[in-house]
């Protein structure tokens, strides 16, 4: 039964190369790394695209879900990115308004947002919250700090006590994303939906990118392990409404793949200027101090861009960092992972990016997190090796 499913996998897979920009033996290794890992069961299926330079390869793989009745995995579904959210939405909104002068990254959150004081909070500046070093905690327990939807969510965080003292340490934080959400509202006097729906997904034509989809995109989701269809998996974004900052985002491998162009094209896409080319490299080199630890991995240092990650050590041996910049794109690279499986990464010395999309949420409810992780690493790896005529080791890794 697993070899017929196999097979079925394999004739259902659609895929678009473009070009000679990729070695074509590379990208059949791809396509039979992604293949494997829906035959040994992390997940059910996949979307995942490739690009430099203009040409692409992109393709489906496996069911985009098995109940009620077995649906085939298509370009166009729509995947629910979970901490994707943060780079997409969070760290590029709160750039748009440190550019048009709205927020200083150095100034205190408080100053946007008065109730976030108290117990060190006022401590904490924009510049903390995009760097994960606010000693914001990673999220809110809605069993100890309860509430019902985003404005009792924004009370709790002014409720919410940091960890240590900011700027002294990394500790990745849902919190400190959630913060910055309730500064934009403040700032921008819009919801954080509104605002990164008119500000980015339209002007950057990413049709598809949307907070809570509902009528006919519904029929196109990746459901998971949410209650139903269209709902955020995130437990904290979904009892807050279902629009956060910090994960409710759900968009195609074409979105992304139309942000990460854009990225790379310091600010523009097709003549629409969103950012200005300087914001986009303050955003993902390197902005975190020299001296920066992360106490959960070992007290190793960490390397991020503002959101972005470039180099951080994860908390499980053997910490492996960065795990979807894979073994050849070198440091200076950014991207960003998502609980519900996503992966995003940007190598600007090649000028390649590989999105990663999957539904990882199977019949028997096993959490493959660590094995999709790894997967993440052996995707990159090969698309770096799909690359043609780029020499890896030349670029000097800071």
């Amino acid at each position: 039964m697993k070899r017929i499913f196999h097979t079925m996998l394999l004739l259902t897979c659609l895929h678009t190369a473009h070009g000679e920009a990729f070695h074509r033996d590379k990208l059949a290794a791809l396509d039979e790394a992604v293949q494997q890992a829906i035959a040994d069961g992390k997940i059910i299926g996949a979307a995942l695209w490739v690009e430099r330079e203009g040409d692409s390869y992109h393709k489906a793989f496996g069911q985009r879900a098995l109940k009620p009745q077995p649906e085939t995995m298509t370009e166009d579904t729509l995947f629910d990115v979970a901490s994707v959210t943060k780079v997409v939405t969070a760290a590029s909104a709160a750039m748009l308004c440190v550019e048009r002068g709205l927020v200083k990254l150095d100034e205190p959150a408080s100053k946007y947002l008065p109730e976030f004081t108290g117990d060190g909070r006022e401590k904490i500046a924009v510049r903390h919250l995009l760097l994960h070093t606010s000693g914001m905690p990673v999220n809110l327990d809605p069993k100890t700090q309860p509430f019902r939807n985003h404005e009792e969510a924004i009370a709790q965080l002014c409720r919410t006590r940091p960890m240590f003292e900011p700027g002294s340490a990394f500790s990745y934080s849902s919190v400190g994303s959630m913060v910055l959400c309730a500064v934009i509202e403040r700032v921008t006097g819009r919801r954080f939906d509104d605002f990164c729906t008119r500000e980015l997904f339209e002007p950057l034509g990413m049709k598809d990118t949307v907070f809570r989809p509902g009528g006919e995109l519904l029929r196109r989701v990746a459901p998971s392990s949410a209650p139903e269809r269209g709902l955020v998996d995130d437990t904290v974004a979904r009892l807050a409404g279902g629009v956060e900052a910090h994960a409710s985002l759900f968009t195609t491998t074409a979105d992304i793949a139309r942000f990460a162009r854009m990225m790379l094209n310091h600010g523009e896409l097709d003549g629409v200027h969103v950012f200005k080319p300087e914001t986009i490299k303050l955003m993902t080199s390197v902005q975190s101090p020299p001296d920066l630890r992360s106490p959960a991995a070992k007290n190793l240092p960490v390397q991020r861009g503002l959101g972005w990650d470039i180099n951080t050590p994860y908390r499980t041996p053997p910490h492996d960092y960065t795990l979807p910049r894979g073994a050849l794109f070198p440091i200076g690279g950014y991207g960003h992972t998502g609980w519900t499986g996503q992966m995003l990464w940007i190598d600007p010395f090649s000028r390649t990016f590989v999105i990663f999309l999957c539904n990882r949420y199977g019949p028997d409810g096993k959490d493959t997190r660590p094995e999709v992780y790894q997967l993440h690493h052996r995707l990159s790896t090969l698309a770096a090796e799909a690359v043609k005529g780029y020499d890896f080791k030349s670029v000097l890794s800071k």
